[in-house]
């Protein structure tokens, strides 16, 4: 083969190796219009396993033992992530609630620290006004209902501090509501779902605002807030349980449901959620996209990595900056434009904005004050402040007494 033959087939490789992508170039131009809006990242989690909170010792632009950092975030084009403010369950009936406020707090520095690349966000219209501005809007999410210590106050303070949704449970029932574990038989069911202060902190969720978050709870606790939420629900980070029989991941019959109620499922990328076994892929990750749009459609579908907060994740996802290979895969299976927009983040916007107008509607409610029942919460880490006769409600002979003894001092002074 002479040497001109030789150059020119060694330029046309080149010229084919270097050839765009067109489903990338599509997926590209799809989210320089739509943002993504990533439902789970537990990267305050880390910062505080790895730097203890101390931002000072840490570099967002060149951290590199996370699955996340700022260039990641630039190159995967997140438009809008979901913090999680995470603390283990080992905290309940502890310091729960003051760990938690540091991971609120840990949010609220990254986004003071690095004002170039993120936007501390609370709204709809703070998701969209940071998407102008070529930031990552960063909201905060709390990953366990054991973190408000059924204090509906508590849930109130978190929602003045920014904090757009709350997990309800976590791997560990709390005093008002079960965890997904009582679906594996391993812990058994303390509410047969939620109890009725756990109702109570469902409709305070919906009079703030706050998004309540499905994933972790199991199948009872689903159906119940299906069937009383105002608001749409969102599963902030589960797939699809037909794909991948684990119990974290959604049912069909739920996925109906969340699309009769137009909530969200934002997919989950470990790997056990993914494919029930160590190792995964990025075609098996778009296979729960697929099933959930079979089932219930594509505008329940959004993108809920949880990076960082997992040890597994698929090849072709190995971090935040992979993601627009997903939505290439996608546009490759032949999703329409408009259906991965809606899955972008288009869906989650909706959700959001229909929490607001929930939040809007109910503005003349006052905020729920009746405590969780002192015998609910009893234990030696907690005082009974606020309760009368340290938590005891008088029996009824007691009542009986105290009402005659008080009709015979007005009968008394009527007589004299």
């Amino acid at each position: 083969m002479s040497l001109a033959v030789s150059l020119l087939l060694c330029a046309m490789c080149r010229s084919v190796s270097s050839a765009e992508d067109p489903y990338m170039s599509r997926a590209l131009k799809l989210m320089s219009e739509t943002p993504l809006i990533d439902g789970h990242n537990d990267l305050p989690w880390q910062l505080r396993q790895q730097f203890d909170n101390q931002l000072n010792k840490v570099d967002l632009n060149t951290l590199e033992t996370t699955h996340t950092n700022i260039p990641k975030i630039k190159t995967g084009r997140l438009g809008a992530q979901f913090w999680s403010a995470y603390v283990p369950c080992e905290s309940q009936h502890k310091d729960a609630v003051r760990q938690t406020l540091e991971q609120i707090d840990v949010v609220h520095r990254m986004c003071e620290k690095y004002p170039n690349a993120l936007m501390f966000a609370t709204s709809s219209q703070d998701i969209a006004e940071a998407f102008k501005r070529n930031k990552t809007a960063s909201l905060i999410g709390v990953e366990g209902g054991h973190s408000i210590d059924s204090s509906l106050g508590t849930l109130r303070t978190f929602y003045h501090l920014g904090v757009r949704y709350l997990t309800l449970t976590h791997s560990c029932n709390t005093p008002w509501a079960d965890n997904w574990l009582v679906d594996t038989g391993s812990e058994p069911s303390q509410h047969d779902g939620l109890s009725p202060f756990g109702k109570q902190v469902i409709a305070e969720m919906n009079r703030l605002g706050m998004l309540i978050d499905l994933s972790h709870v199991p199948i009872r606790v689903m159906h119940q807030v299906l069937d009383m939420s105002k608001a749409p629900a969102i599963f902030s980070h589960s797939s699809a349980y037909t794909v991948c029989p684990h119990k974290r991941n959604v049912p069909d019959e739920v996925l109906k449901r969340v699309k009769e109620t137009e909530g969200i499922v934002m997919v989950n990328f470990y790997n056990d959620y993914v494919s029930c076994s160590h190792t995964a892929t990025l075609a098996d990750v778009a296979d729960h996209f697929d099933h959930i749009r079979t089932v219930a459609g594509s505008d329940i579908i959004g993108f809920g990595g949880d990076y960082d907060g997992v040890e597994r994740v698929p090849e072709g996802l190995e971090d935040v900056s992979k993601v627009p290979s997903l939505v290439a895969e996608l546009l490759r299976r032949g999703w329409s434009d408009q259906e991965v927009s809606a899955a972008l983040g288009n869906n989650l916007l909706r959700v959001l904005k229909r929490a607001e107008e929930v939040r809007d509607s109910l503005n003349k409610l006052s905020p729920d004050d009746v405590p969780i029942p002192s015998e609910e919460v009893k234990n030696p880490c907690r005082t009974d402040d606020g309760y009368p006769n340290g938590g005891a409600f008088p029996s009824l002979s007691i009542t009986a007494l105290l009402l005659t003894l008080a009709l015979q001092y007005l009968i008394s002074r009527g007589t004299s």
